[in-house]
């Protein structure tokens, strides 16, 4: 990691929700998902959020470093449509060690969506590569 990650540092995202990520999209063998509305999915929206604080680390690890999710605790509060714009603001408010904390807002055309925090740790990608079983 590099000195430049630290508390403070933000980034916001602006996403348009396809159809393909609304909730019967999620698991479609599923009938009890793929009967419901057509409305993002909590989680498609939990990996837009991840998405956004990935980025918000862009140029603060080091080459061989990656972060993976390790804790959400997130509302979904609202209903979001197709074709409706999130935003999704993170900022780092917690550097301890390798783990990263985030605090969230996501909001869509209409209301605020999400609030909470998410984690995320610090890993070598070429450690945690060669931990993985193979298959």
């Amino acid at each position: 990691m590099k000195d430049t990650l630290k508390p403070g540092v933000t980034h916001r995202m602006t996403y348009t929700v396809p159809q393909n990520r609304t909730v019967p999209f999620l698991l479609p063998e599923s009938d009890d998902f793929a009967s419901m509305p057509e409305v993002l999915a909590t989680g498609y929206m939990i990996g837009l959020i991840e998405w956004t604080c990935m980025e918000a680390l862009h140029g603060h690890l080091d080459e061989d470093e990656i972060t993976l999710g390790t804790h959400v605790d997130l509302s979904h509060s609202a209903p979001t449509v197709v074709g409706a714009q999130v935003v999704i603001d993170v900022t780092v408010t917690a550097v301890e060690g390798r783990s990263l904390t985030f605090s969230v807002t996501a909001r869509d055309d209409y209301a605020v969506i999400s609030t909470g925090t998410h984690l995320r740790g610090v890993v070598s990608r070429p450690r945690f590569v060669s931990r993985l079983p193979e298959v």
